[in-house]
């Protein structure tokens, strides 16, 4: 089958979440009303509505990339400051979500100790694509670093707005900058360590080490022009 009859059958399943949730109710219910055959269904989600989950998810990460990419184009080039992409990135990521309550239900079923790992790896697939469309180039130590702190950034960040009845989640924005504005700090505080010539000798020796470990070959191999640098 192809990506059309996965995407009638997550668009299906989203009637259901926010009654039954993630669950197999909610598969079942989804593979009726887009009138599939189980079996072909099964093959497209072996684990069902989970996977449906994960579909979700990613869905969003690719309207994410698309909207920055028409917010780039609107922009006629106007220069950003590193900090301000970042949280645009975020920002858009939320906005371009229909369905909040089934964030909120996938929320709760990655929370679960069998699917945290799934969890997990999809708020990381979330900052990597973020990096990834700003051009980052890191291939150390780096890699890890920027996409780890994002990911704490963009998961707290997600269960503020899951909360938020502010208008026009005026608070989730500001608790936003404030969260970047936290990871700039850090970035200053490194930029710092580095510039001390004390310091500097005193790091030297672990910052080589973590400075050995390298990004994947797969990420090296697709990197794009650009970088993170600390405000000035």
């Amino acid at each position: 089958m192809t990506d059309d009859a996965a995407g009638r059958l997550l668009d299906a399943a989203l009637n259901h979440v926010a009654f039954d949730g993630w669950s197999e109710t909610t598969f079942r219910a989804a593979v009726a009303d887009a009138g599939m055959d189980p079996v072909v269904a099964r093959g497209l989600f072996p684990r069902g509505a989970v996977d449906l989950a994960v579909a979700f998810h990613k869905r969003g990460d690719d309207a994410m990339v698309a909207a920055l990419a028409e917010l780039d184009k609107a922009s006629d080039g106007a220069p950003l400051r590193y900090r301000d992409k970042v949280t645009r990135a975020v920002r858009t990521r939320l906005e371009v979500v229909k369905d909040r309550e089934a964030v909120r239900r996938g929320t709760t079923l990655f929370a679960l100790p069998i699917y945290a790992p799934d969890g997990a790896k999809l708020i990381w697939g979330t900052s990597d694509r973020i990096w990834t469309v700003l051009g980052d180039t890191a291939r150390d130590f780096n890699w890890y670093s920027k996409r780890a702190t994002l990911s704490g950034v963009y998961s707290s960040t997600v269960l503020y707005w899951l909360g938020d009845d502010s208008l026009d989640h005026q608070a989730t924005w500001e608790f936003l900058d404030r969260r970047i504005e936290d990871v700039m700090r850090f970035e200053k505080t490194k930029a710092k360590v580095r510039e001390n010539p004390l310091l500097k000798r005193v790091f030297a020796g672990p910052e080589k080490v973590l400075g050995s470990i390298r990004a994947p070959r797969a990420v090296r191999e697709n990197d794009l022009p650009g970088g993170w640098t600390a405000p000035r």
